[in-house]
């Protein structure tokens, strides 16, 4: 599950799959194959094997953070549209799994509703991207562009993290 989130070290299928594939291919493997790891985590992996989940959480937590500091860092780099917004859903969904094994129902919750927000908003910004903006004017460049368009992940991001706010705080006093 960790190369179809995509987790560090097994994120590379994902930037380069979404930079060659067709605009079609882009908004299926954004708004629906990376929900079905999401899917698996709470079907399988927190339902069936809730002693292994809470067991490996600081380790797949660890991950998530590496996967998200890397990927964030990855986003401001890119020069390509497709690219950024590939780079950007390797962060959400870092984040996603940070909330599914955070163990509160704040994180789960709050992971449920960012994927489900990613499941619209990227492969709406991919349509915009390899649609609209490709069309117009035959590039993806970032730099000729003025600005990018903001999105509403904002709830499902603050209350996946959240949650390990208060962990930190808790540790760091």
């Amino acid at each position: 599950m960790a190369i179809q989130t995509p987790l560090l070290p097994f994120h590379v299928w994902l930037p380069r799959a979404h930079a060659e594939a067709p605009l079609a291919g882009s908004v299926i493997l954004a708004g629906l194959i990376l929900k079905l790891a999401t899917y698996g985590y709470m079907r399988i992996l927190i339902q069936f094997l809730p002693d292994a989940t809470s067991y490996f959480s600081p380790l797949v937590q660890t991950i998530a953070v590496i996967t998200l500091i890397y990927a964030s860092l990855a986003t401001l780099r890119q020069t390509d549209l497709k690219a950024l917004v590939a780079y950007s859903s390797i962060g959400h969904m870092a984040v996603v799994v940070l909330g599914l094994f955070s163990k509160t129902i704040q994180g789960i919750d709050g992971a449920l509703l960012l994927s489900l927000a990613h499941g619209v908003v990227s492969p709406a910004l991919f349509l915009l991207v390899g649609g609209v903006l490709y069309d117009r004017y035959h590039t993806r460049t970032i730099r000729y562009y003025r600005a990018v368009p903001l999105s509403a992940n904002w709830a499902g991001e603050f209350l996946c993290l959240a949650v390990h706010s208060n962990e930190i705080h808790y540790l760091l006093y």
